[in-house]
This record gives C-alpha cells, sequence and structure tokens, in this order.
C-alpha cells in the first residue's frame, strides 16, 4: 500500500494473497466474470452455475437460495483445503459477504474485496447483450451498483484484509499463461502429443465432439480424401475432409448422406458441413435434402445422372461400409 487511490482518502492496496477468499464486488454487467476468467476455472464459483445446476437456468432467480446453498458447501471444502477461491457473484449487499467472510475467518483464510467500478449507465447498457433468461432489470443493476459505492469505505470495518480496485490490478499475465499453456498442449510443445490431426476437428466442431472423433484411415469412401466418423452408441456420421477444396487449397468437411435425386439410389452423396450446427441440422432434418448435395453417381443439382457409372459407385460404396 503505496499510494493514495484519488478520491478515496484510502490507501491504494493490490495485495492478493494466495490462498485467499476473493469476493468480486460490482452490480450485473460490470465485468466480473471477465476478471474471474483470470483466475483458473476451479478455483472461481459463480453463483449463475449453481442455479444451473440446481434449475436448469442460469438466471432462476427462485433457485438463488438453493444454489447458494450449494455453493457454500464448496466454498467450505475449497478453503478447508487452504485453496484460493474467488467469488463471482454481484456481493453489493452486506449481510451476503458477512456470510463469506465469517466462513473465511472460521478457516483462517486471508479475504480480498475486489471492486469492480464500471459506470451504471455502461452496466445497464450491457444487459442488452444478456440473454432474456440473464437480463437484470435497469433498477436493480442502479441498485447494486449504487450498493456497491457505499459500501466501499466501510469494506475495511467488515473485516476485509485487503481491498482492491479492479482497475489497479495486473491480471493479464496469468491469463495469458494459462491460454498460451493451453495452445502448447494442443499443439503438442509441451513433450506430450497434442491434438495433432483433431485441431481442425474442433476448429470446426468444437471441443464436445473430439471424444467421439475416430479417423478411419485408408478408407476408399471420398475418393482418396480422409474419412472420420463421429460415433455414439447406434449413432454415426460419417465425413470427409477435403483439402483442395474448389482447387484454391481450402480445408473443409462433407459429410456422407443419402442421394436426394433416386430414392434408389445407393451411391454415397456429400453436403458441406461447416459447423457443430450444420452436423445438428443434417443429423435431424426432416425437410429433405440440401440442395447443394453432391451425389457420386448422379453429380449435383444440376449435373445428368451417368448409370452406367452410377453402378460401379454403388459397388465401391458397398464394399467401403463393409469394412
Amino acid at each position: 500500500m503505496k499510494t493514495t487511490f484519488e478520491g478515496t482518502m484510502q490507501p491504494l492496496d493490490t495485495t492478493i494473497p494466495d490462498p485467499a477468499l476473493i469476493v468480486l464486488i460490482g452490480a450485473a454487467g460490470s465485468g466480473k466474470s471477465t476478471w474471474a476468467r483470470t483466475w483458473p476455472s476451479t478455483q472461481v464459483l459463480e453463483l449463475d452455475q449453481f442455479r444451473a445446476m440446481v434449475s436448469d437456468c442460469a438466471g432462476d432467480q427462485s433457485a438463488t437460495l438453493s444454489a447458494a446453498n450449494v455453493m457454500n458447501a464448496v466454498l467450505e471444502a475449497r478453503l478447508a483445503r487452504k485453496r484460493t477461491t474467488v467469488i463471482d457473484a454481484t456481493n453489493t449487499e452486506q449481510h451476503v459477504r458477512a456470510g463469506l467472510l465469517q466462513v473465511a475467518r472460521s478457516y483462517g483464510v486471508p479475504t480480498v474485496a475486489f471492486l469492480i467500478s464500471t459506470p451504471a449507465s455502461v452496466c445497464v447498457e450491457r444487459q442488452a447483450e444478456r440473454s432474456p433468461a440473464r437480463t437484470v432489470p435497469d433498477d436493480v443493476v442502479r441498485r447494486q451498483h449504487a450498493e456497491a459505492a457505499a459500501a466501499f469505505p466501510g469494506l475495511r470495518d467488515e473485516g476485509f484484509d485487503h481491498v482492491v480496485f479492479a482497475d489497479t490490478i495486473h491480471r493479464l499475465e496469468p491469463l495469458l499463461q494459462r491460454a498460451s499453456d493451453t495452445r502448447r498442449a494442443d499443439l503438442g510443445w509441451d513433450g506430450h502429443d497434442g491434438l495433432g490431426d483433431l485441431l481442425l476437428v474442433r476448429r470446426v466442431f468444437g471441443a464436445d465432439v473430439l471424444p467421439l472423433w475416430r479417423w478411419r484411415d485408408n478408407s476408399p469412401l471420398a475418393g482418396g480424401d480422409r474419412v472420420g466418423e463421429i460415433r455414439l452408441g447406434p449413432d454415426r456420421l460419417v465425413l470427409a475432409l477435403r483439402t483442395d477444396i474448389g482447387g484454391e487449397g481450402d480445408l473443409g468437411f462433407d459429410l456422407l448422406v443419402c442421394c436426394p435425386y433416386d430414392d434408389d439410389c445407393t451411391a454415397p452423396a456429400w453436403q458441406a458441413v461447416h459447423s457443430v450446427t450444420d452436423l445438428l441440422i443434417a443429423h435431424t432434418s426432416t425437410t429433405g435434402p440440401n440442395p447443394d448435395t453432391v451425389c457420386t453417381a448422379h453429380g449435383g443439382p444440376d449435373q445428368d445422372d451417368d448409370p452406367e457409372g452410377r453402378a460401379e459407385l454403388e459397388a465401391r460404396f458397398a464394399d467401403a461400409v463393409r469394412e
């Protein structure tokens, strides 16, 4: 504590011990979750997430009491092990802070009040960017902002060991360090295998698909292009990795689908997919084939049929599927 925070006449504190209980204080929309993400996710207890756990809806205010009870159980388990813990909630009410301080004291863990002083007008504007379930009414946001501002002078008297302002805390380095470590692990630069040829799969379809993905190397199904599949129980999607789309060297995936031009055709047909949403639509669609689907026997929507070539392709496709 070396300087004075302008306008407060209180020493400027930038100390965040480890371990510590770090209580974020700010109105809805102030940016608490952005700051919370500068700590490892295992250290952050976000009230919205606990609401979702108990009610399937992060914005369900009727679930707040149950969510707080579950969160407090996790908090006690962490502090008992002397683990730094960040409370990501508005925490603008004194009785809420008092409860958190009491838990920290019982386990001998230092406490930090982490104030996020975003202007009330900005907090209100940001509500428009939220989903309807998480939008907070303007009057509530302004009340929370007023409560946070009023609480500041007395936070030390409440029992906080340190009172810090977000604008004075350097948290970019730990965020970048974790992001760098994750990226290095993905690329195999940390001495392990990394994701390798699954990087593109994750980039296009997301991390949830990765555990379900398997490459089918040496499959003739896609005319020499690499084939992979997403499989879960009886569900199966087969995709081809295209490495020269349009003759311009672009990468992308095609999904194996039924021929849209002839119900009796058994030759493979391919539909371009650019995201996990495209996969969902193709997997669940009841509106008919994608108009851009290309059948290896019939071609695309503007291409003439080739009966002799179709028979040969259908036979090759049957052999490939039997592998």
